[in-house]
């Protein structure tokens, strides 16, 4: 039977067709108010998002050390370096409002790559405090306690001949919260060892909140590579904290992430620079390569030290240059000023022992030194405690050989892929 209509009128076929013309019409203007609801919520949302993220960048923005960015300087096209670095406050009950950088990184992006390239500088390695007019040389991790950001950068710049324009600070305890508001990271550990009662087993892969991440990027003592060996985790957790923050799922604790770093990141990268970056530079998190500055175990008056020899500066310098688009330059400096009156005094890289360095004066050359005329100085105006050292001999492929037997994995090697679309962000810079 045919469908009637209100009167009882029996429905014709025109009428079905338009009855059934109204229903679509209408269920389309349904889904189309649902798909409307749902793009202003996600839009409302973006617009937090975005709002949460400029009022963390603008307070964890550095604007004594604001430093003027070029036009397209980071358009996606061009590779750029910021440098790292990692206080030992706001966490392990320290309370130092500054302290020293344990953590000092060289991070280069390189878009025509699709990478980033992680570059670790020893907290011992002995430099000039750029800055600072005695002369003197410390370890280098003094240098952001001495003068702060601008110290370390100048200080960073000289010693291995690189522009270093922008630099990133945390501190341990944001680095705690980080990596517990991203649901933890997984690390597979090179040795076995526990700290801070935190138990770690070579070879099998676990999951750290941000406690256990913490002990494992601090550890050095047990370490057969020492301070390098923390280089290596260090550089590990980094990888992984950045694999999981460039997923969508950190969206759900976008709120406490911005402001976790507000709070423990202090940076000179603008908010317009860092969208920009997070904008035309996102698909350099995929995958990571790492490498570290190689330096001998010394002693400067009882101080234990990390000193690099020439080559080994000029080689890490020719790397971050090339990967940054730079022509190669020599290495000139204090340090390669020092090392050449220590090999004239008799002081041999390599040799398997650690040795004695001296800091000579300002001004003395290799003559005097042969003839034992001109007076030197051994003593060292470093904060940093003297440390227990180990013989060592590097390669300089990338690995170093310590003495006596060891099973440690000396090499890491990390090729992360994974891929997100949700970015809260847009436009370039």
């Amino acid at each position: 039977m045919k469908k009637e209509d209100k009167l009882g009128i029996p429905e014709t076929r025109q009428h079905a067709r338009k009855r059934k013309q109204k229903q679509i019409r209408n269920w389309i203007i349904g889904i189309l108010a649902v798909v409307c609801a749902i793009a202003a919520g996600v839009g409302l949302y973006a617009a937090h998002l975005y709002k949460t993220a400029e009022q963390a960048a603008n307070k964890a923005y550095d604007s004594d050390f604001a430093v003027k960015t070029t036009y397209g300087e980071f358009n996606g096209k061009k590779p750029f370096a910021v440098m790292l670095l990692g206080t030992d406050t706001g966490a392990l009950d320290r309370t130092e409002k500054r302290g020293n950088t344990d953590t000092i990184i060289v991070v280069v992006v390189n878009p025509k790559k699709k990478n980033y390239t992680m570059i670790s500088i020893p907290r011992d390695t002995m430099a000039d405090m750029v800055g600072d007019d005695s002369n003197d040389v410390q370890k280098i991790n003094a240098a952001y306690s001495i003068g702060g950001a601008k110290m370390a950068m100048k200080t960073v710049s000289n010693l291995l001949n690189i522009p270093v324009k922008y630099y990133a600070l945390v501190n341990m305890g944001g680095l705690m919260k980080l990596v517990d508001y991203v649901g933890g990271i997984y690390v597979t550990p090179p040795l076995t060892f526990t700290y801070s009662g935190f138990p770690f087993k070579k070879r099998v892969r676990q999951h750290l909140n941000g406690q256990a991440a913490l002990a494992y990027s601090r550890m050095r003592y047990d370490d057969p590579q020492g301070d390098y060996g923390r280089q290596k985790r260090q550089r590990e957790v980094i990888t992984k904290l950045v694999q999981k923050l460039a997923t969508a799922d950190s969206l759900t604790n976008f709120s406490k992430i911005a402001n976790n770093l507000s709070s423990n990141v202090k940076t000179n990268l603008s908010f317009q620079a860092l969208k920009s970056i997070l904008a035309n530079y996102s698909d350099c998190t995929s995958s990571s390569d790492s490498d570290y500055l190689h330096g001998y175990s010394t002693y400067v008056n009882d101080a234990a030290y990390q000193i690099a020899p020439t080559s080994e500066l000029q080689r890490i310098s020719n790397k971050i240059r090339k990967l940054l688009g730079l022509k190669t330059a020599t290495v000139s400096n204090r340090e390669t000023e020092l090392n050449t009156l220590n090999e004239t005094a008799g002081f041999k890289f390599g040799s398997g022992e650690t040795q004695n360095y001296t800091i000579y004066d300002p001004g003395t050359t290799a003559d005097s030194v042969k003839s034992g005329k001109k007076s030197s100085k051994s003593s060292s105006k470093s904060s940093s405690q003297a440390s227990s050292s180990s013989s060592s001999s590097t390669d300089y492929s990338g690995n170093t050989a310590y003495s006596g037997s060891t099973n440690y994995d000396t090499t890491y090697s990390y090729s992360y892929n994974y891929n997100y679309n949700i970015n809260p962000f847009s436009g370039g810079y």
